[in-house]
């Protein structure tokens, strides 16, 4: 006999996880506002949510890295090293944007209600944070993956894939395989951020009150703004040093035609058919496209830095520490590194902000905090994040396929339709 399943039940299953997540989001206020005692039974759910990212989180860092550098492809020519001059340097300026905003529009957020119950000891400067990167860089692997020391795990995860270049095949398809497997468990967790987030908001508000929420728009607020200064003027100011004319033509086709594809497919990997094509459309050199398009759906991350960036700086201020200028500019090469590794999952770069936080002595338990945080604004920022990562790979592709057709007196330009 075939059980049917309840309608309500059946159209849960069958909406996409951003509805899901908004419906845990609106249950988790209207609990709240009911009955504060229930909110807080409810938020064994987030706790479970938050401790399942906990676990999975140190091993994926570890695995992509590895597994990314291991299957670099070499000897291609493809003015790559000119192209990831450009992607750095947006990604650095993208998270130096958000530094400044949050300087000028810190973000609060609540994480614990006692800063010295948790042994938090503020670091006093640059020079002791400089000290805990080296520590950290030189630990066991073993323990880093227990502490969840994402700078050992990094510098663990490059030492593996820097060996593993001259492997066999074999070797590099089944660590491939392997960081596909920890991604898959990534996103069995993710499909249970709604029911995470609603305990999470439930608790949160009866425990801090529903100012909490101007808070949680705040944060949305500077986070988009920042994403948009990258879209509208980093990335103009990047091309025009390279193609020398006028870049928002390329700006406003990349926004149309690649940005508005991946806001609503939230995943830079999945929009790669349509960067394709797109490159294909504007004449673009196609030695250059062909690997770079791929390349940059992996390590051109600027909406991920300035996501990093916020969080991470909004987590430190509401520990009450204090970030002097030489520790925001470590924390801006060290985001724009942790950017490049971001999954390619929905939400990747938030499982990234513990290596950011770590910087500060922020211990892991507050960091995956932040991390669900990061998911209850993540129905836009997560989608306006991959609109910019994704139409910033198309602008720099157009702005050095630009300067090459001027440099080598070519009749190709790139052609762009207003």
């Amino acid at each position: 006999m075939v059980r049917r399943q309840h309608p309500l039940v059946k159209l849960y299953f069958k909406v996409g996880l951003i509805p899901q997540i908004l419906l845990g989001l609106v249950l988790g206020i209207i609990v709240a506002f009911v009955s504060k005692e229930t909110a807080m039974n409810v938020g064994l759910f987030g706790q479970l949510f938050i401790n399942a990212l906990k676990s999975v989180a140190p091993i994926l860092v570890l695995m992509l890295v590895a597994a990314s550098i291991a299957n670099h492809q070499q000897g291609k020519k493809s003015n790559i090293n000119l192209l990831v001059i450009l992607y750095f340097s947006g990604m650095i300026s993208a998270a130096l944007i958000a530094t400044i905003a949050s300087f000028i529009f810190p973000s609060q957020i609540t994480l614990v209600d006692d800063v010295q119950a948790i042994g938090l000891t503020p670091p006093s400067g640059v020079k002791e944070i400089l000290s805990t990167l080296l520590y950290k860089m030189i630990d066991n692997p073993v323990n880093a993956l227990v502490q969840a020391n994402y700078i050992g795990l990094i510098v663990w995860g490059i030492g593996i894939g820097l060996a593993l270049r001259h492997a066999s095949q074999t070797t590099k398809t089944m660590m491939t395989d392997l960081s596909y497997s920890i991604s898959y468990i990534v996103r069995i967790i993710i499909r249970f951020a709604p029911l995470g987030i609603f305990g999470l908001v439930a608790s949160t508000l009866a425990e801090a009150g529903f100012g909490e929420l101007l808070n949680y728009i705040h944060l949305l607020v500077v986070l988009v703004g920042c994403m948009l200064l990258v879209a509208l003027v980093i990335n103009p100011l990047l091309a025009f040093f390279v193609m020398r004319k006028n870049p928002y033509p390329l700006v406003f086709a990349s926004l149309r035609e690649s940005a508005i594809p991946a806001f609503f497919t939230r995943s830079s990997a999945a929009n790669i058919p349509v960067n394709m094509e797109l490159c294909k459309k504007l004449k673009m050199d196609e030695d250059t496209y062909s690997v770079a398009v791929p390349l940059g759906a992996a390590i051109n991350m600027s909406g991920a830095a300035v996501t990093i960036t916020i969080l991470t700086l909004a987590a430190v201020y509401s520990m009450g520490i204090e970030v002097d200028i030489y520790s925001a500019v470590l924390l801006c090469i060290v985001t724009s590194v942790c950017a490049c590794g971001a999954s390619g999952i929905a939400g990747g770069s938030l499982l990234l902000i513990p290596v950011a936080c770590s910087m500060f002595g922020i211990p892991n338990e507050i960091a995956v905090k932040v991390i669900a945080i990061g998911l209850t604004v993540g129905v836009i920022q997560d989608s306006v994040e991959t609109a910019i990562n994704s139409s910033s790979d198309i602008v720099f592709i157009g702005a050095i396929s630009s300067a090459l057709s001027t440099k080598n007196d070519k009749t190709v330009n790139v052609k762009v339709e207003s």
